[in-house]
């Protein structure tokens, strides 16, 4: 039931946070992009406004052609290492996708590749400084370190009743989800501008980085 209700708020959010991106970088009939580290149903009912989408995941996700969209492609690939020329898309787009490639190092990487091979960016992630978070469905337990913060979000966050403490998805949310802060994001985007999504009009929630036509490194808060 927890499950449930969380899934319906991020909807939410997710529809907003698309609103803003059309908003921003502004895609037109004849605009390709770039989806780094996402998947061709994310698209499905959205790809009209696009000349075309391009979806690379390490995952094996077939080509694309189920989607029903003619436009949408999917390819396997590291988005740390991607495999395309500088600024061979006029969009590169990732969503919530920097915080599960490693450790900084690799995170480093992958900015740096969606910036490369992007005229224009859009990339969000959850905000290490917002209370609650969301691959845990906790509130305080990724702030505590060391071992005795691991054993508190395998034993207590919802997350992991839900998925069981043992089972490979909450393995997977321990060992390889990395939240970064606000300090980190900035140093990892240096020329896209920062919007802040605020939880409760306060509350970092996540954050954006954008480079459009007129980008520059500059502070943008959004309820």
């Amino acid at each position: 039931m927890i499950h449930d209700f969380y899934k319906l708020v991020f909807k939410r959010w997710r529809v907003r946070r698309f609103q803003w991106f059309l908003a921003a970088i502004r895609p037109g009939p004849g605009c390709s992009m770039l989806d780094v580290g996402g998947y061709w149903w994310n698209w499905q009912g959205r790809a009209s406004g696009f000349g075309s989408i391009l979806c690379v995941n390490p995952v094996d996700a077939g080509d694309g052609s189920e989607s029903g969209e003619a436009n949408v492609r999917q390819c396997k690939g590291d988005g740390c290492a991607l495999p395309f020329a500088d600024r061979s898309f006029d969009v590169a787009f990732s969503n919530s996708v920097i915080e599960h490639v490693g450790g900084f190092d690799k995170q480093a990487a992958f900015a740096r590749e969606v910036r490369r091979v992007g005229r224009k960016v859009w990339l969000q992630t959850p905000a290490r400084e917002c209370p609650f978070e969301p691959h845990l469905l906790a509130i305080g337990l990724h702030w505590i370190p060391g071992r005795l913060g691991y054993l508190a979000r395998k034993y207590l966050a919802p997350a992991a009743w839900i998925h069981g403490p043992n089972s490979d998805t909450t393995r997977d949310i321990l060992n390889h989800t990395r939240l970064l802060s606000r300090r980190e994001f900035e140093s990892l985007f240096p020329d896209c501008r920062i919007i802040t999504e605020r939880l409760l009009w306060v509350l970092p929630k996540s954050y954006v980085a954008v480079r459009d036509d007129e980008a520059a490194p500059t502070r943008q808060d959004k309820p």
